[in-house]
């Protein structure tokens, strides 16, 4: 009853912490997607107007072109009547006339001379000499901004209420251009921002204060559009995206939190299962085959540990071995391991003097002072030199203490081949390979993924191959699969063992050693087809 009650006190708890975990990853996640959000909306928007701009300025530029080559005489009625005739078939433009020194001489408008009082200063004058007006009051309709663009004599004027036909809100925008002798920047339509220079004429997305700007320019940069929203309409924007995130955390939280007691309660029951497997001796090793990649024929073994639980599930290795570690009776595994392959090879180990088969040992086997005793004492009993049993060591568990290392020297010294396994992954250097004296390592199977991909990985190889040269240590390669990946390593000359699927998948004891006789058998029947029949018949 006290169970069944700290199990209903954890569920609930778990769920609540875990529900207001997810809620809040959620919000955060809804937080920076409505900030993305915003930024591409911005991003499009800004283009869009640029566009806009550039299609009117390239219509206005055009129709400036036509009214330089006008053949009517300057500001008489049929060249007045010729410009409204341009004007009428614009999109973008309201007007058009002769300007002179700064002062209207005609315009479509107003005719001529009407205008002539008034004398103007350009907000903005071009390289190429064409000049830009802002708020001409003759051409202002309802305070929309209004602007005169004069190229020679001849000028246009946009339609003010272009600009209206761009808004979106709640995103704004501004169209800035620049003026060549101050290089100035100077805001022409669009409403007007508050900000530094630099964002409204260098391209880009930029938070300044409260506020998400996106800016496109011009090819000449000449003209630039730049977008902009306040954070808080952003997150409105957004609000929908938003509470889905907070709400779909909220709900994994929960779920999480309802399956967090059932998932420690399996851990605790995988444990207890672990313990009762090797007590019963229920475990089962298997044997993948290591060969010379230069012969092809089987050089070595893995001795690989596999356990399926009570429920028939497979459990895997990374995870049993990791609970084991854990707890701290990882050494029962290591002795279930080294008995089943003294039992499985032990006469094959005494046939068989350059035969080998190598176990994995964790880091806590290389701490125990048991460890030792406990392995000479099981080949004694088996009569097995400590040749034929090869120790394999984790990469990563070499580097963790100096006993470590003083266990390894005491291995090689009594005989035993030794490799680092899964080297590459951790702490690979010469100085670590010279220090440690080992006799071979294996090279991780992730780097021979790589081979014929653009991974970064492939070019870290040919630096491990050479390291191993270096210090005349026996490479094996793990994880080979294909062909291709074998020949990879067959072309490099050096000492290489392989190990993969391409040579033999794990197998029972009993069919490994039907392997290796059916590969003796093979070999003996080479080794008589190359003896002479005149060799025989004198040897008779």
């Amino acid at each position: 009853m006290r169970t069944l009650i700290q199990r209903v006190i954890v569920t609930i708890v778990s769920t609540i912490l875990l529900a207001a975990a997810g809620a809040l990853s959620g919000y955060l996640v809804g937080h920076e997607f409505a900030l993305r959000h915003a930024e591409t909306q911005l991003d499009q928007y800004a283009n869009r107007v640029l566009l806009e701009n550039v299609t009117s300025t390239a219509e206005s530029r055009a129709v400036l072109a036509t009214m330089n080559t006008s053949s009517y005489d300057l500001c008489s009625d049929e060249e007045i009547e010729y410009f409204r005739q341009i004007i009428f078939q614009a999109k973008y433009l309201k007007a058009a006339g002769r300007m002179h020194g700064g002062t209207i001489e005609c315009s479509t408008t107003s005719g001529r001379n009407v205008l002539a009082d008034s004398q103007y200063t350009p907000s903005i004058a071009r390289q190429d000499g064409t000049k830009i007006y802002k708020n001409i009051s003759p051409f202002r309709v309802d305070d929309q901004d209004v602007i005169l663009v004069q190229e020679g004599e001849s000028f246009i004027v946009y339609n003010p209420y272009r600009s209206t036909s761009m808004e979106a809100p709640p995103m704004h925008f501004t169209a800035t251009a620049v003026d060549a002798p101050t290089r100035q920047a100077g805001q022409m339509v669009g409403e007007f921002a508050d900000v530094p220079g630099t964002i409204l004429t260098h391209p880009g997305k930029v938070r300044a204060g409260d506020t998400l700007y996106a800016t496109r320019c011009s090819i000449d940069g000449a003209t630039c559009t730049t977008a902009y929203i306040a954070i808080a309409d952003a997150f409105a924007m957004a609000r929908g995206y938003s509470m889905a995130c907070l709400a779909l955390g909220a709900i994994s939280g929960a779920l999480i939190g309802l399956l967090f007691p059932l998932l420690y309660s399996r851990n605790k029951s995988a444990e207890q299962q672990l313990l009762r497997a090797l007590r019963a001796d229920a475990l089962t090793v298997v044997y993948q085959p290591i060969v010379d990649l230069a012969t092809g024929q089987i050089v070595e073994a893995e001795a690989l540990v596999r356990w399926t639980d009570e429920y028939k599930n497979a459990v895997s290795p990374d995870v049993f071995v990791k609970i084991a570690e854990e707890r701290g009776f990882v050494g029962q595994i290591t002795k279930l391991v080294l008995r089943h392959v003294l039992r499985d090879f032990g006469s094959t180990m005494r046939a068989r003097s350059t035969f080998r088969v190598n176990v994995n040992i964790a880091a806590s086997d290389l701490a125990d002072s048991e460890f030792l005793p406990m392995v000479d004492n099981a080949l004694a009993a088996a009569e097995v030199l400590p040749r034929n049993l090869g120790i394999e060591i984790t990469e990563s568990y070499t580097a963790r203490q100096q006993v470590a290392r003083n266990t390894i020297l005491r291995l090689r010294q009594k005989g035993h081949y030794v490799a680092i396994d899964d080297f590459g992954t951790g702490y690979s250097s010469l100085a670590y390979l010279h220090d440690l004296s080992v006799d071979a390592i294996k090279i991780d199977k992730a780097f021979t993924k790589a081979i014929g991909t653009d991974a970064v990985t492939v070019s870290i190889l040919p630096q491990i191959l050479t390291m191993a040269e270096t210090l005349k240590l026996c490479v094996v390669v793990e994880g080979i699969e294909t062909q291709v990946q074998a020949e990879y390593f067959a072309a490099t000359n050096q000492r290489i063992h392989a190990q993969g699927w391409l040579f033999g998948r794990p197998v029972p004891a009993r069919l490994f050693l039907q392997m290796l006789d059916e590969e003796e058998a093979r070999l003996s029947k080479e080794r008589e087809a190359e003896i002479p029949d005149g060799a025989a018949v004198a040897t008779i």
